[in-house]
């Protein structure tokens, strides 16, 4: 597995007054938003033209406001069936043609898919191909011995990033998930290991603890079960039985999918004591400037989770399950602490640790942001993918 290298000297047009033509394939316009912005800008003032292809619903303008074209497309992130599966690839596949990339970067697994079919689709012959960046935020979990995939599951998924690699390099977020892709017969020299999407480290600045009253842990992230939401919730329940002033804040919306908690579950959930639901909050900096400590209970398929990277920026210890991408940014007893997943006890015990020793919970949020600054700094994410793109811009050029 290829590690970051340092960025090559030369410009990255692929002959003189031309720009290069990079077009990212998201499912979701929120998602391109919240994780894929600061590259996307590098991208941009590096000299690329950035073609934005996805799902629109309200942050159209915004990607617009920052100079990059958005194609619309009609498929979801779940639920388009075989239907609207094929219909999508077939959309794809025609703005593929029309366009004519030097690169295109699909991000997430559907991406990696339908983009990668719908790339053989549209240049049959492999002239016109495209140079591909395949990024899978997260594997471990579902493919780790005793993963959640079925053998016919695991079967499919191994076809698909295998012909994700062929066309170029498949990025990775943590070295489990680099594994996982060589078992899957990835080569290694096709797996780049570029940890996180980076954080905007002048946005998320380090914030003092919030003084006085109980201790507010904050789970920011979709309300989803294997995320480790009820987890949560039933820790503290145990530390408030205790007699401990501990509370909870929940950031986030319900999900369209099965793993989701509803509205009204959640709403319930608000109206227990020592428990607050939040909804969807534009500024996470606000949960905290509220909570002295991040929770992230269970973490299942993310390569490193960006809420958080968000709170380590902001100087917050973290309490997280002891799985693949957590442990890229809770180094254990230094910004923060590991619990084993489902682990309701044990997670329980942490936060009371943290809950009771203020020194500790200082020097681990300092460790944290420490770690953000020398790691995970957008400009230092975005810098190893720009190498990565015009490795590929000459590579490209070559076998042309």
């Amino acid at each position: 597995m290829n590690d970051s290298a340092p960025m090559p000297a030369g410009g990255i047009a692929p002959a003189v007054g031309v720009r290069p033509k990079l077009l990212f394939l998201v499912t979701e316009d929120w998602y391109f938003w919240s994780h894929r912005l600061p590259l996307a800008r590098a991208a941009r003032d590096a000299g690329f033209d950035v073609i934005v292809a996805t799902r629109v619903q309200a942050h159209g303008e915004r990607i617009r406001s920052e100079g990059l074209r958005l194609i619309p497309l009609g498929w979801r992130r779940r639920g388009d069936g075989l239907i609207g599966g094929v219909r999508a690839i077939a959309e794809i596949a025609r703005l593929y043609r029309a366009e004519r990339p030097d690169i295109l970067h699909h991000v997430a697994l559907k991406p990696v898919l339908f983009g990668a079919l719908a790339a053989r689709l549209a240049f049959p012959t492999g002239k016109w191909m495209p140079a591909r960046v395949s990024a899978v935020m997260g594997l471990g979990g579902g493919l780790a011995t005793r993963g959640a995939l079925t053998r016919i599951e695991r079967r499919l998924l191994g076809g698909t990033l295998r012909l994700a690699a062929g066309g170029g390099h498949v990025v990775v977020q943590n070295p489990e998930d680099g594994a996982a892709l060589t078992r899957f017969g990835v080569h290694r020299m096709r797996i780049a290991l570029i940890r996180g999407s980076g954080v905007d480290t002048d946005h998320f600045q380090p914030l003092p603890e919030p003084a006085g009253g109980p201790t507010m842990i904050a789970f920011v992230g979709r309300m989803l079960r294997s995320k480790g939401v009820l987890d949560a919730v039933a820790a503290v329940r145990k530390l408030r039985e205790r007699g401990l002033a501990v509370e909870l804040l929940l950031a986030g919306s319900p999900d369209d999918n099965r793993d989701s908690l509803s509205e009204a579950e959640l709403s319930a959930l608000d109206a227990e004591p020592g428990i607050a639901w939040l909804g969807r909050v534009e500024d996470v900096r606000t949960v905290w400037r509220r909570a002295a400590v991040a929770v992230l209970p269970t973490s299942y398929g993310e390569g490193v989770p960006l809420a958080l990277l968000e709170a380590a920026a902001c100087a917050r210890p973290i309490i997280a399950s002891d799985m693949p991408g957590c442990r890229e940014i809770v180094r254990d007893g230094e910004t923060g602490l590991l619990v084993p997943p489902h682990d309701v006890d044990a997670f329980a015990e942490a936060i009371a640790a943290l809950a009771a020793d203020p020194v500790r919970r200082r020097a681990m949020g300092e460790n944290g942001r420490a770690l953000v600054e020398r790691e995970f700094a957008a400009p230092l994410i975005a810098e190893q993918m720009l190498a990565l793109y015009r490795d590929l811009l000459r590579a490209r050029a070559d076998r042309r």
